[in-house]
């Protein structure tokens, strides 16, 4: 047998819903690049789902299903309250989407039209998870969601309490239509192998988000707004840079597994960096940004993935840092549950085999000789 450390380069299986090809992200066949400058999220929900885009009477539908689906059973929000102070967002995700499905009557319907349904709740229930958590830790009430509102706008809207800025809303939704499928990545595939044992898409949901907490994966944005706190002005980024990479420390948000030239998502988020940092007055974090990719990449040769830059659009929002990963967790909802449609589709257990490297030819000997 061939052994291939992390899988790198092994093809899994067959799928329509997202390609790299030669540094080209796309959904369904479409340039992400295309997509972030002209389509909504909603929109690239029902790509992903769909294989195609919606007309508009099929948009308009997702939409209302979308909104009418937002409110998260009391039951769940109960549940939050008692979790222990302190938590990460990410431990608070995981333990509530499990007690979603103890609340869903269809969650062990395993139809195609239930598992579709489902993925339309867990789309929309994700985000007020999420900001109901970061309000009732603060003491706050949850802010119901409105069922008129776009993800993105609801998210911003039931997170603080008031009316998001038009740059806001588009912003962000720019930034989930980024983030929102990425082939075979390590959540989507942990969702995969889950749900490839025919279980339900709870249960696969549930992998890939304790899956997207790790820090080479989904936490990759917090350490990066954590290093820019640390550096604190462009004067100190080449220093502090330089004793990284002499003490062979890792520089989070750069260098990638399949893009060897460069994220082609991170250019988008660069600009977003540039606009929102100046019209908050922070200037200094996409500077101090721009700064630390020049050392990096000149010295390492490695360029910024998708996290780096989205650290200081996050930051410029107004997002605490450590909802991060959870906001990623809304955006790759949309195609967690589009992979695990479409393998139950076309299922089969996965079960690759491990290349044994122990002792041989052992035997037992009894306790009183060892």
């Amino acid at each position: 047998m061939t052994t291939t450390r992390g899988l790198e380069g092994v093809v899994a299986a067959q799928s329509a819903i997202c390609s790299i090809v030669d540094g080209v992200l796309c959904y369904g066949g479409i340039n992400v690049d295309e997509l972030a400058e002209n389509a909504t999220f909603e929109e690239v929900i029902y790509l992903l789902w769909h294989g195609v885009l919606p007309k508009r009477e099929q948009l308009d539908e997702l939409k209302k299903d979308l909104g009418i689906n937002a409110v998260v059973p009391k039951e769940v929000i109960d549940a939050i309250r008692s979790y222990p102070a302190g938590v990460h967002p990410m431990s608070v995700l995981r333990t509530a989407v499990s007690t979603l499905a103890l609340y869903d009557v269809e969650a062990q319907d395993m139809s195609k039209e239930a598992n579709y349904r489902k993925s339309i709740r867990l789309m929309v229930q994700t985000p007020t998870i999420i900001a109901a958590y970061a309000r009732i830790r603060k003491g706050l009430e949850p802010v119901q969601p409105n069922p008129e509102y776009c993800v993105a706008k609801n998210f911003l809207y039931m997170l603080n309490g008031t009316e998001p800025t038009d740059t806001a809303v588009k912003a962000f939704d720019t930034a989930l239509i980024l983030h929102a499928d990425h082939e075979f990545n390590a959540s989507t595939f942990a969702a995969r192998v889950t749900v490839a044992t025919l279980t339900d898409i709870y249960s696969g949901v549930v992998s890939a988000i304790g899956t997207l907490k790790g820090p080479l994966h989904g936490g990759a944005n917090e350490q990066v707004a954590a290093m820019l706190g640390e550096i604190g002005s462009v004067e100190n980024v080449e220093p502090f840079i330089h004793n990284a990479l002499e003490n062979k420390v890792k520089i989070m948000g750069f260098g990638h597994r399949v893009y060897k030239d460069g994220d082609p998502r991170a250019k988008w988020l660069r600009q977003m960096s540039k606009e929102l940092t100046t019209q908050i007055g922070r200037s200094e974090l996409y500077e101090m940004s721009v700064k630390i990719e020049e050392l990096v990449t000149g010295e390492k040769g490695l360029k910024p993935n998708v996290d780096f830059y989205s650290a200081s659009v996050y930051i410029a929002l107004g997002l605490e840092t450590d909802l991060y990963t959870p906001i990623f967790a809304i955006s790759r909802m949309s195609g967690w549950t589009a992979h695990i449609m479409e393998q139950f589709e076309n299922n089969r257990l996965i079960r690759p085999r491990a290349d044994y490297i122990g002792p041989v030819n052992q035997h037992y000997v009894p306790i009183d000789q060892r």
